[in-house]
């Protein structure tokens, strides 16, 4: 049941990430801006969605689910800068600690690993 759980919680964070990319892709004008506001080039909101969407995958199917989680958990960290830096909006504020959050359920996941169903471990259990 915890291999379940553990897959389950996965696609769960996973989801986060993809659904950041898939906002980051139909509205990047208001993300572009966002970024912006913090002295950064607006184009950097195609190769973060890109790297959203990698990584929604990468921890969903692997391979190296562990690495996904620490790089997800550092990128969770270094982006509630930006969000703290625009904190007279609430809402970011929320964000900011949100990603909080999904760092530290990423953290947890690294440590644990991905469980029997990932890519990786199908293979090394010949599946």
């Amino acid at each position: 049941m915890s291999d379940a759980l553990n897959l389950i919680g996965r696609i769960l964070i996973a989801l986060l990430f993809f659904g950041g990319a898939v906002q980051k892709v139909s509205d990047p004008q208001m993300v572009e801006e966002m970024i912006g506001w913090l002295g950064l080039p607006g184009w950097l909101v195609w190769p973060v969605a890109l790297f959203n969407l990698i990584a929604a995958l990468g921890l969903i199917f692997g391979p190296k689910v562990r690495g996904w989680a620490l790089i997800l958990a550092a990128y969770c960290i270094f982006t509630s800068w930006f969000h703290w830096q625009l904190r007279a909006d609430p809402w970011q504020v929320t964000i900011f600690v949100k990603n909080w959050a999904i760092a530290g359920g990423l953290l947890i996941l690294a440590a644990q690993g991905p469980g029997r169903y990932a890519l990786s471990t199908l293979r090394r259990e010949g599946r």
